[in-house]
This record gives C-alpha cells, structure tokens and sequence, in this order.
C-alpha cells in the first residue's frame, strides 16, 4: 500500500514544479522590473568599461536613468559640423528577461541551495546582458542611424555585419537560451528526480 501510495504520489512532482515556476514569475517580474535601476547597474557599468575601452572613439558619455542607458556620442547627424552629436538609447530591459525567469525556476525547484543559485545565475547572467546593451548600441550607429553617421564610425562591411549578428545574437538568442543553460548546470540531481518520477509513470 505504501509503494503504490508513493507511485501516484511521485508524478505529480512535475506539475507542481510547473504550477510553482508559473506562481513566482509574477514576483520574480515585478522584482526585475522595479528594482531594475540597481539590478542593472554592473551590467550598465560593464558596458561603460568596455565601450571606453573599445569605443572612446565613439561614445562621449554614458549616463543610466532606469534601465535605460543612453550614449551621448562624437557623431554628428550629418556630414557637417553643425547639428549637435547623436544620442541612443538602449532598454536594458530588453536582454535581461532572463532573469526573472531564471529566478522563478530556482525558486519553484525547492533546493536548499537556492541563494547561492540566485547570485552565481546573477552573475553569470550580467555579461550577456551587457553583450545585447553594447551590441544594440553599435547596431545603432553602424547600421540603422543611416549612412551619414555609419560613415563616420569607420566601421568596415565585415565589421557591420559582425555587429548585425552580434546583435541578432543578444537579443534573440541570449536572453531566452543562456538562463536555460544556467538552470539546467545548476539542477542536474533536481532534473534526475523527475525523469525518475516519469520513468515511475510509465
């Protein structure tokens, strides 16, 4: 009586991590989306330090108001001198969804480790999350503000196309994929239990 009682009783393990992921995401968005200013912040100082590093050329100042940064650059609008530098903004908000979801899953999965998950996804997260800011930035001024500022940046073809994919690849790909991969690396005996409560299924 009791092994069947603990047969019927294991597959519903699966589903109730479901149901939990599903009840966090709301705290987990609201979490992001308010405290987005400090949570962003050393994603937005990273890309400062490397748009100094690999950009002085192009990016004046960077200033952050939200989870907006936005890049007051050295390009004019048109091939002139007049007409005052061209700014951008990029949403960080954009490539950082990962998050939420990522802490929604630690948390719906119950481990016993789930602060310290929280931190190192945090932290392996933010570069990424500075690769799809910065990208979207370069993006900007190589491709869709037009020929007139592309030309000034002297970015060369294989360069701009390096940038588009760069971009594609930041916030397409990254932000939906990276906190899987996370996830998964960090609850390897956690998944082992519910191929085990599938295998007790069938």
């Amino acid at each position: 009586m009791v092994r069947g009682a603990t047969r019927i009783a294991r597959p519903r393990r699966l589903s109730a991590f479901i149901l939990s992921v599903v009840a966090w995401l709301p705290l987990t968005f609201a979490v992001w989306y308010f405290a987005a200013p400090i949570i962003l912040w050393p994603a937005a100082m990273l890309i400062e330090g490397v748009a100094r590093a690999g950009f002085s050329d192009l990016v004046g100042t960077i200033d952050q108001a939200g989870a907006t940064l936005t890049f007051t650059t050295t390009l004019r609008p048109g091939t002139g001198a007049g007409g005052g530098f061209i700014s951008v903004d990029v949403n960080l908000l954009l490539y950082s969804f990962g998050m939420p979801l990522l802490a929604a899953l630690i948390l719906a999965a119950r481990e016993t480790t789930w602060k310290r998950h929280l931190v190192v996804g945090y932290l392996v997260l933010t570069p990424f999350i500075a690769w799809g800011g910065l990208a979207d930035f370069l993006k900007n001024v190589a491709i869709t503000a037009g020929p007139a500022v592309a030309s000034q940046t002297n970015f060369s073809a294989a360069q701009r196309e390096a940038i588009a994919f760069a971009f594609q690849f930041g916030s397409l790909i990254l932000p939906a994929i990276v906190p899987a991969i996370v996830w998964v690396l960090m609850h390897r005996r956690f998944l082992e239990r519910l191929r085990n409560d599938a295998a007790a299924r069938a």
